[in-house]
């Protein structure tokens, strides 16, 4: 079995010196944080995702309800002028509208609760089952 960090033969722990366990230890300490910062940034990447698209549909709900409450006001200045089926027209069109508003506000909830809490969950637990595994490997290694 070849050593993974230097390509020679691997030695057991008990043949290695000390500067040469303490290099291995700081190879992979140094390696395992880069993991842990690229998961950390892949994760914030994905949430900041969900939020973007939640806020723009949150948008798109408010745009229509905008044009809803235009429409209602339309709706009701014709119920009030004519007493005619226009009235009806119109206030079809409004409860459209509405409908609209509400099927993006709701998708735009869910979008952002996709990205809600903003912390990188999976990469902060990672990172300490790696630090209890070290704690562990450490005491029982003192233990030894």
């Amino acid at each position: 079995m070849a050593d993974v960090l230097n390509g020679s033969p691997a030695r057991p722990v008990t043949d290695q010196s000390t500067s040469e366990l303490v290099q291995q230890a700081t190879e992979q300490l140094s390696r395992l944080v880069r993991d842990e910062i690229t998961l950390a940034k892949a994760e914030l990447a994905e949430k900041a995702k969900h939020a973007g698209i939640g806020a723009g549909l949150f948008g798109g709900g408010a745009a229509f309800a905008f044009y809803g409450v235009g429409a209602l006001f339309a709706t009701l200045i014709i119920v009030l002028d004519l007493f005619l089926p226009l009235w009806l027209a119109a206030l079809i069109v409004t409860v459209v509208l509405f409908a609209t508003a509400a099927v993006l506000a709701l998708l735009g909830k869910r979008q952002v609760s996709k990205a809600v809490p903003p912390e990188p969950s999976a990469a902060m637990a990672s990172a300490k089952a790696d630090v209890d595994e070290v704690k562990h490997a450490i005491k029982t290694r003192s233990l030894a």
